[in-house]
């Protein structure tokens, strides 16, 4: 509405004072030095402080009658900032458009007088503007984390969204979108803050799994926005959100963990220089220690111990954000890479004892289809 309104205010400003400055300069033989229209434009244009009226008589005559001019838009504007927060930029817009398509249009008479006055309140409107995005960052930098989270993605991600969603329509036909560029800049490390604050937050769920949720949640925003400033920022929510993905599977544990305990230490040894071919000769590593080992993980036990698994990360996740196959497959992947690691060790350094996995890799990804296809 206050688009409209002002929009409809200065379309009927324009021809109002080309006419009455019209009336005066033929009336009192006055005209307007083409060079001070040169600075004024200019002045308006870069918008880096408010614009003084110049003294010359048409200017002078035009503000003694528009005396209240000035004024009122400055009452609308405070009005506007009232009726919605977000309002400065729908103002900021409609004042540009109108100062460029005034100072681009060649069959128009320029008007110092008015264009003064629409240069202060552009740059009042982006005093607004910036102090609107300011305010924003800061309640996004400040925003309180819920302590249930019954909502994963965080109030600040929320409130980055419905900014970038309502500052895009208002803009989607701006002549200019420098300010909202860097307005989403600012905000967009903001909220890339807000979450990464979280590190050092006391969440009652897992935080790394929240990280990747939001980051995930925002990649994929902004992959549908396609906002080229934020070309950059896409990327990196897309890194963001894999480290925390890998950080949460390692949370998840490992199936085979005493498996996987025996192993490390295998490595250890031989990382310490003992030859591959004697780690079989150390008591704790030894062939019936590991045979030991083995047969704690029969292939019942481990597909069972992956169902479990399945179950808890299925609880764990939000289904907003749809995370569970691409989990459930860095999960696998993980798990294939540990099984391969295990049998390579056990040739190396136990070759020609006989000994193998009690299932094999076949059998490892019937486990985890089965588990997929039965959800």
């Amino acid at each position: 509405v206050s688009k409209q309104v002002l929009g409809q205010v200065l379309r009927e400003l324009q021809p109002l004072c080309t006419a009455e400055q019209q009336f005066i300069e033929k009336f009192f033989q006055l005209s307007q030095d083409a060079t001070e229209l040169q600075v004024l434009e200019v002045s308006v244009r870069t918008m880096s402080s408010p614009v003084p009226l110049v003294k010359e008589p048409t200017t002078r005559l035009l503000s003694e009658i528009f005396s209240c001019l000035e004024p009122e838009l400055r009452g609308f504007l405070e009005v506007c900032s009232k009726v919605h927060p977000f309002s400065c930029l729908q103002v900021l817009v409609t004042l540009n458009d109108s100062i460029f398509e005034m100072l681009g249009s060649s069959s128009t008479l320029r008007s110092s007088f008015l264009n003064t006055v629409l240069g202060n309140m552009r740059f009042l409107a982006k005093s607004r503007f910036n102090k609107c995005i300011e305010t924003l960052c800061k309640e996004i930098e400040e925003a309180k984390m819920p302590s249930k989270m019954k909502d994963r993605i965080l109030p600040s991600v929320s409130l980055f969204e419905e900014f970038v969603n309502f500052s895009e329509e208002v803009f989607r036909t701006a002549r200019q979108r420098g300010d909202l560029h860097e307005a989403h800049l600012r905000l967009a490390s903001s909220v890339f803050s807000s979450i990464n604050s979280l590190s050092s937050a006391n969440l009652k769920v897992n935080t790394d799994m929240v990280m990747m949720e939001n980051f995930h949640h925002i990649h994929y925003f902004l992959c549908q926005k396609k906002i080229h400033c934020l070309e950059d920022k896409k990327r990196e929510a897309k890194q963001k959100y894999s480290e925390h993905m890998e950080k949460y599977v390692k949370y998840l544990g490992q199936p085979l963990e005493k498996l996987n305990h025996f192993f490390e230490g295998v490595k250890a040894r031989v990382a310490q220089g003992v030859k591959e071919e004697e780690v079989s000769f150390q008591l704790a590593y030894s062939k019936q220690e590991l045979r030991k080992v083995i047969e704690k993980y029969p292939g019942k036990e481990v597909k069972g111990a992956l169902e479990t698994l399945y179950r808890k990360i299925h609880k764990d996740l939000s289904p907003e954000e749809n995370l569970l196959p691409v989990v459930w497959h860095t999960m696998e992947q993980e798990f294939i890479h540990q099984y391969q690691e295990f049998e390579d060790l056990i040739q190396r350094c136990y070759a020609g004892s006989g000994i193998a996995m009690d299932f094999t890799m076949e059998e490892l990804l019937s486990y985890f289809n089965s588990i997929t296809l039965s959800t």
